[in-house]
């Protein structure tokens, strides 16, 4: 039976401790979709650090973005994405030049990455478990490129949030349930 969870909150708010908790929780197999990618040393040691985290009978799936098109190799009851947050961000990068970011362009992609995730999550008879970042308590970014991201970011968690059959708001390591309200 398909059950899609979404964790959101603050940066360091324990989001993906939470998912690695629920994930455990069953005794299934898992697979661990990461989306960070290493561009410097200290996200290295940061990545390093979370595999390190996850026990090791997990399967680690490596993908920046287009995690429906990787469906396929999923072969486990449970499936860890963290995160959606890295996920936008890496799919921003895929259309910016320069300073500035095709956003009609980005905006496209953010959709057909959020529907796709929600599609096979509803559809594969899995557990899913999505992590976030919130944007929407934070100041508004004083350039142009944060104020995009943020905006498509806060979309894509309210579309994912609306879809979720369970949504746990993360405040210091404490798991608040939301209950949403499913569009379809």
């Amino acid at each position: 039976m398909s059950k899609l969870t979404f964790l959101l909150g603050g940066a360091r708010s324990g989001k993906s401790s939470q998912a690695l908790k629920l994930a455990e929780a069953g005794g299934e197999a898992v697979t661990f979709i990461a989306t960070a990618q290493a561009m410097d040393d200290e996200m290295s040691a940061r990545i390093a650090k979370h595999r390190a985290e996850r026990p090791a009978a997990w399967i680690t799936l490596e993908i920046p973005f287009g995690v429906a098109s990787h469906a396929d190799q999923i072969r486990t009851e449970v499936v860890v994405v963290d995160c959606l947050t890295l996920l936008v961000s890496n799919l921003m990068m895929q259309f910016v030049k320069g300073d500035v970011v095709d956003e009609a362009g980005f905006a496209r992609a953010v959709n057909e990455e959020v529907e796709s995730l929600i599609r096979v999550a509803h559809d594969h008879g899995r557990k899913w478990i999505v992590t976030s970042n919130e944007v929407g308590l934070g100041v508004v970014p004083p350039y142009p490129m944060g104020r995009i991201y943020r905006d498509l970011l806060g979309w894509a968690n309210q579309r994912l949030a609306r879809e979720a059959d369970e949504v746990l708001w993360m405040v210091a390591g404490i798991a608040v349930p939301i209950h949403p309200h499913k569009t379809t």
